[in-house]
């Protein structure tokens, strides 16, 4: 495994268990990469990972301290899952989304804090954003919602989910309105769907509601998520939670392509330096067509985490100083979410062509590292047509196309 620098540049003093909290989770990759066969034929997480996750205290590593959590900086969303991606995409993916929802959670009313974390505070929430999957209607005290969502990661092991979705209105000047809303698993139903060719082990279920009660302080507006003061600040005034959540998004979960493309380019340099050729017997790390293909990819690599990591570090500056950044700033954070995934790909694809047949052997790791990096790029936060495009408008001049910035 490649050494990486991983500490936070700004955690309070919080250095010591920060490098702690990397240290646990480069620990699990072992017997993540042990338990991976399995973690795909379950199609969710094992259990012994889910605990071994708990046990490590990596679902609360942007959890408010006021609970108990860690109230790490946000980077420690990409450091955590670069680490872990290292072992297996699909458990670093399951623990990037649940751990940001603790942190997305901190930014609601109290009263829905409290309703989660005084059960349990290590108790687990799933979410889909996908606002257009459903409809809510606003009534005395709350919402009706209804909708049907797809990748619910995670959530056969969660007890409460984040949906998000459309309010609807009989007054169309009212406009459109973007909602999440916290649901306890009681009131929704959940259809197992994933049979998927990368990530098999995330369980990204769909799930299903039918006109289901949300209390008002259950739910919160996506503008309340644009960045500065939200809901929660009074509890929680930490900086961490006055980021802006959609503007970031693509930093939940970047750090998993990070360490899946990392693991890769490991293995390959590591096979490269005993492996002889099957035609001519040749060694092939004496190749100079191996030792460029390992210089790309490690480019890429180190670039894609240069980015991922100098951007959330700069992002909890800002908070700090109580800076909102403009459209331009927003939609460049998004551009740089998706190029930075895309050559993390772009690494894993190269060292896969490289390796030729030994490839496709199912027994290796080469292969889920592969499905993995696309299914992962196949995230429409990280479709850099999408985000470049948005991108390029506001810095013409036009108005964003993003609602949720």
């Amino acid at each position: 495994m490649a050494s990486v620098d991983r500490k936070s540049s700004a955690t309070d003093g919080d250095d010591g268990a920060y490098a702690a909290m990397i240290a646990r989770a480069e620990a699990l990759i072992p017997k993540l990469r042990d338990r991976a066969a399995r973690t795909e034929e379950l199609r969710r997480l094992p259990p012994e990972t889910e605990r071994d996750l708990h046990d490590a205290g990596l679902f609360r590593v942007v959890q408010p301290k006021r609970v108990g959590g860690s109230e790490f900086d946000y980077v420690a969303l990409v450091d955590c899952a670069d680490a872990l991606g290292q072992g297996d995409a699909s458990v670093a993916w399951n623990f990037a989304n649940l751990a940001s929802h603790h942190w997305m959670l901190g930014m609601f009313d109290k009263r829905a804090q409290d309703e989660v974390w005084n059960r349990d505070v290590n108790a687990l929430i799933a979410s889909s954003f996908i606002f257009p999957a459903g409809r809510a209607r606003k009534v005395d005290g709350g919402y009706v919602l209804s909708g049907s969502w797809p990748f619910s990661s995670g959530v056969e092991s969660c007890e409460w989910n984040m949906l998000a979705s459309v309010v609807s209105s009989d007054d169309e000047a009212d406009g459109i309105e973007y909602r999440i809303f916290l649901l306890n698993k009681r009131d929704y139903k959940v259809n197992d769907t994933w049979i998927a060719a990368g990530l098999r082990g995330t369980g990204s279920n769909d799930v299903e509601v039918e006109d289901a009660f949300v209390a008002e302080h259950m739910s919160v507006a996506a503008s309340d998520l644009a960045g500065g003061p939200t809901p929660g600040s009074t509890v929680n005034p930490n900086a961490l939670y006055a980021l802006p959540v959609f503007s970031l998004f693509p930093y939940v979960l970047s750090g998993v392509a990070l360490g899946n493309a990392q693991a890769c380019l490991d293995d390959y340099v590591e096979i490269a330096r005993h492996r002889a050729s099957t035609y001519n017997r040749a060694k092939v790390g004496d190749m100079q067509i191996t030792q460029i293909k390992i210089a790309e990819a490690s480019a890429k690599v180190d670039a894609a985490r240069l980015v991922m990591r100098s951007n959330c570090i700069a992002a909890m500056a800002d908070a700090r100083r109580n800076h909102i950044p403009h459209m331009a700033a927003k939609t460049r954070l998004r551009r740089d979410g998706a190029f930075s995934v895309n050559l993390c790909t772009e690494a894993v694809s190269l060292l896969f062509a490289a390796s030729g047949a030994r490839s496709l052997f199912i027994s290796g790791a080469l292969q889920r590292q592969f499905r993995d990096a696309h299914a992962i790029n196949a995230h429409l936060a990280f479709n850099f047509d999408a985000a470049g495009t948005n991108y390029g408008r506001v810095a013409l001049g036009l108005p964003s196309e993003n609602l949720t910035l």
